[in-house]
């Protein structure tokens, strides 16, 4: 039986039992995780909570906490990965060049243990659409795992850093790039590509974790046989069925550079053998171009781990005009909904719809907005589709002002948490609208397949950005607290009842999870977009960390007073700062008198 350590706090619980609340977690419906002192995945679970169970580090002593280390991996693009913990070691990968690190955390000040350094090709820099970033790497027998931002999946030996594998997954020249984290299922290591703003043909494909042979891959568009679609798909309402719908929803010969690329979150279901996981945006996002509902993208799809083949899919935005995606985190859980238990998935899509839908069959049993939006007057639950204002579709040639929210959303891919201790789900959003000018695109291969521009700007209230944290049950806002800058990064909640989060000008925040109090906050040297996440140490003390060093969507408020410079810092946070450093490990010198000179030699130059 494994126990947390005593808190130190006599006012505190002490000894919370982690097998206890691992059961109590079960019951919410997440799904397996790392040990409760690792961190193996970006999620840490595969229900997508990003949920620990330690809790020396809670509402009575946080205010404590002081920076324990550091590490900047000189590069200075944006950082969106969470640290890798395994026993006594601590792994990162940087932005491109995609450089993985092994830090020692047994030795004072964290060394370096080994570096794998990929070399991915530097043309993939300017395939790139939003900033060259790396959204971090998995843990799976042995092995790192990760992608490059040239469609490369490699293995490092976790021990040695030696390369194991190395698969080629896309081309870069045809604007494909990759920037997400892989998420692993028993041997298979699910990936997927970017770009849809390059019309690439959107993919999620299965390797083996051992070998990197791919098993399997499922296009978001096409016919059924690219989309693995076969008789036991069955979406719930009823303008999802039929034959081929990836295809003949498109204008002749457009569905295969069509967008819908897999760059975020995948979640997986043990009980039902289905991972979760949705696509992106439609090309070209003129959508003038484009008639039909341009299916199956800004969806998520459900699909049997193992085979690939769909079983059910929901697009959340049809025939999406407003490049609103639908690659967001959809968080695993079991609830209680009018009366009946409900296996669900929350989804908040960036179209500021928060989605609280069965995830055993695509039902949509909640759509509520919560973030401002003035594209549509709701979601009709008998049809899952949405009511559309018309006077908000755009035209070729004509600006469209006050759009809400813009193309980034009312939340981009930045992922929330949840809490079974309080039922509620906690995220960072935003509070922007834009203009929106659309002009028709021509396809040319790696190319920009384009056609929008928008100007972005703060929605009513003036802040660009909130923390919030959502009922899934109610479908409302338990509280919020709004932020002048975006809040950009995800975001991680305890078992001390503490949720942590971070700004794009580079505050990192520690909230009471159940009243919303902000009860401690650090300004970094830079913005955080990283994930935050916490540990034990082979010193048996809690510690949490999140990466400083802002880019990626949060540039778009990069000439607001007061916006930090590029960053590369990894803070590592503990109460009153104590680690190995702080303590006899630490090194420490005796000073003494000055030896006197040897007759005759003076000092200065001779």
């Amino acid at each position: 039986m494994y126990l947390e350590q005593p808190m130190k706090n006599d006012n505190c619980v002490r000894g919370i039992v982690a097998w206890g609340l691992a059961a109590f977690v079960a019951a919410a419906g997440a799904a397996p995780a790392a040990p409760p002192g690792e961190w193996h995945s970006q999620a840490h679970d595969d229900a997508n909570t990003r949920f620990s169970a330690l809790a020396d580090v809670n509402t009575s002593n946080v205010s404590r906490l002081k920076v324990a280390w550091t590490f900047s991996d000189g590069t200075q693009n944006g950082h969106e990965a969470a640290p890798l913990v395994l026993n006594d070691t601590m792994y990162l990968v940087t932005p491109y060049p995609n450089i993985a690190y092994a830090l020692d955390l047994t030795r004072p000040g964290a060394p370096i243990k080994w570096k794998y350094e990929p070399t991915p090709t530097p043309v993939a820099k300017g395939k790139a659409c939003c900033d060259t970033v790396n959204r971090g790497g998995a843990y799976a027998n042995g092995k790192i795992i990760y992608n490059l931002l040239d469609n490369h999946t490699v293995a490092v030996d976790a021990k040695t850093g030696k390369e194991v594998w190395r698969t080629k997954m896309g081309d870069v020249g045809r604007g494909e790039t990759m920037t997400m984290a892989p998420f692993v299922v028993g041997n298979k290591v699910y990936v997927g590509n970017s770009g849809g703003e390059m019309g690439v043909w959107g993919w999620l494909a299965a390797l083996d974790v051992d070998t990197g042979k791919q098993l399997w891959r499922a296009y978001s568009t096409g016919t059924d046989a690219q989309v693995m679609i076969g008789p036991d798909f069955k979406p719930f309402y009823s303008w999802m069925v039929g034959k081929d719908l990836g295809q003949s929803s498109w204008p002749a010969g457009m569905a295969q550079r069509g967008g819908g690329a897999v760059w975020a979150w995948i979640s997986y279901d043990p009980q039902l053998n289905l991972i979760y996981y949705g696509t992106s945006n439609p090309g070209p996002r003129v959508p003038s171009q484009r008639p039909g509902y341009n299916l199956w993208t800004s969806a998520v799809f459900a699909r049997d781990a193992d085979t690939g083949m769909a079983k059910w899919a929901y697009q959340f935005t049809p025939h999406d005009q407003w490049d609103y995606d639908g690659v967001n985190e959809n968080v695993l859980m079991d609830i209680t909904f009018q009366g009946k238990p409900r296996k669900v998935l929350v989804h908040f899509d960036r179209n500021a719809f928060a989605y609280t839908i069965d995830r055993t069959n695509g039902e949509v049993l909640l759509a509520s907005p919560f973030a401002y939006q003035n594209w549509s007057t709701g979601i009709d639950l008998k049809t899952g589709m949405p009511k559309v204002v018309p006077e908000m579709q755009p035209k070729p040639g004509v600006k469209l002002p006050n759009v809400c929210p813009p193309d980034i959303g009312g939340k981009d891919w930045q992922p929330s948490a949840y809490s079974p201790r309080t039922g509620l789900v906690y995220a960072g959003i935003f509070n922007i609208c834009m203009d929106l000018t659309d002009h028709p695109q021509s396809y040319i291969p790696g190319t920009p397949y384009d056609g929008m521009e928008m100007q972005r700007y703060p929605a009513p209230g003036g802040n660009w950005g909130e923390f919030m944290a959502w009922d899934p049950v109610a479908g409302k806002k338990a509280w919020a607290i709004k932020e002048h800058f975006m809040t950009m990064s995800g975001v991680l909640a305890t078992a001390g009842d503490l949720v942590f989060y971070g700004t794009a000008d580079g505050w990192f925040r520690a909230v009471d999870a159940r009243s919303g109090k902000v009860l401690w906050s650090h300004k970094l040297g830079s913005g955080v977009i990283g994930q935050p996440m916490t540990y034990t140490g082979p010193d048996k003390r809690q510690y949490v960390a999140v990466y400083s060093g802002v880019g990626g969507a949060a540039m778009v408020s990069k000439s607001m007073p007061g916006f930090p410079p590029r960053g590369s810092t990894l803070y590592v946070f503990s109460i009153d700062g104590d680690s190995p450093s702080s303590g006899a490990g630490m090194l420490t010198t005796e000073s003494g008198p000055v030896p006197a000179a040897p007759a005759g030699v003076t000092g200065g130059r001779p």
